[in-house]
């Protein structure tokens, strides 16, 4: 039979290792919740008379993974207001989603529609 207490540690010593370890990684975990915030865009779509509600419905739905009721809203918004605002996201992300609408493509339904509808980001007021 060989003798196991030299291999082993006691219940005791094993808490005090764990012990140690969280104090030495409590200084990481505070650092994570200290970084910056990245500062916040709007991705706006513009109305015009060469897109049908449909249209608009669809491409929400498509780049922006929006339910059939916000789409709806969106298309409602941008055709009452002159914009809508689709999302609003940090700026390299802003700047993709502006490109796909730019690139969606015409409408089908409308004749006289020669290519996609405008798009454009603007900072969040006050970030």
């Amino acid at each position: 039979m060989t003798d196991q207490t030299s291999s082993t540690t006691t219940f005791e010593e094993d808490a005090a290792t764990d012990q140690n370890a969280a104090v030495r990684s409590k200084p990481a975990a505070r650092q994570a919740t200290n970084r910056k915030r990245q500062p916040q865009y709007n991705v706006v779509l513009w109305d015009d008379d060469d897109h049908s509600y449909d249209y608009v419905e669809l491409m929400m739905r498509q780049l922006f993974g929006h339910s059939s009721s916000m789409s709806y809203s969106i298309a409602r918004t941008v055709d009452s207001s002159g914009r809508a605002i689709c999302m609003t996201t940090t700026l390299e992300h802003a700047e993709l989603k502006r490109d796909q609408i730019q690139a969606f493509g015409p409408d089908a339904l409308i004749e006289r529609c020669d290519g996609s509808m405008k798009a454009s980001i603007e900072p969040v007021p006050g970030e």
